[in-house]
């Protein structure tokens, strides 16, 4: 165990971490080009904000931390699709679009999601930057996902499984 007791970014990275970390990152990757394509979608203005704040304040940092550290430890990172134009809403023909409440709850699913695969990460990390790290990205994660289930409910867009409303009597 000598080798995992020194400086923790000069430890390996065991194959758990480096398949789900390469994974992940490919994850954000597709979803940043994603969102470019539900942001040109997107009538609401919240809902605007909150994609475009997502892209710039969570996505692309984590993106660029993983790759730092991927490449850190000499592997190859997972190709990205290129960044996606702007478009107006006005173009896209109104049977061809998204809605709002389609993009909101594709978004809802993708936190989700995420929650899982950085938990796992988290889970099967020996090295302790590599956990911690997850774990920053996990309660942003979270944080997101909040704020997505309130504007969601504003908004009238949550989708709700049915209500279990009616307890029976135990005899």
């Amino acid at each position: 165990m000598g080798i995992l007791s020194g400086n923790q970014k000069e430890e390996p990275l065991h194959y758990g971490e480096v398949s789900s970390l390469w994974a992940y990152l490919a994850g954000v990757n597709s979803h940043i080009a994603e969102y470019q394509t539900l942001y040109n979608h997107t009538g609401d203005d919240d809902l605007r904000k909150f994609i475009e704040d997502k892209i710039n304040s969570a996505m692309k940092p984590q993106a660029q931390e993983i790759e730092t550290v991927l490449k850190d430890n000499g592997i190859a990172i997972p190709p990205a699709p290129p960044e996606r134009a702007k478009a107006n809403i006005e173009d896209i023909p109104a049977g061809a679009r998204f809605n709002d409440p389609e993009i909101a709850n594709a978004i809802s699913m993708n936190i989700a999601a995420g929650l899982v695969a950085l938990s796992k990460i988290m889970g099967q990390s020996t090295r302790e930057d590599v956990a911690m790290m997850a774990g920053k990205y996990h309660v942003e994660k979270a944080q997101y996902g909040l704020r997505m289930l309130k504007m969601q409910k504003e908004k009238g867009w949550l989708i709700v499984p049915p209500l279990h409303t009616k307890v029976p009597e135990l005899v």
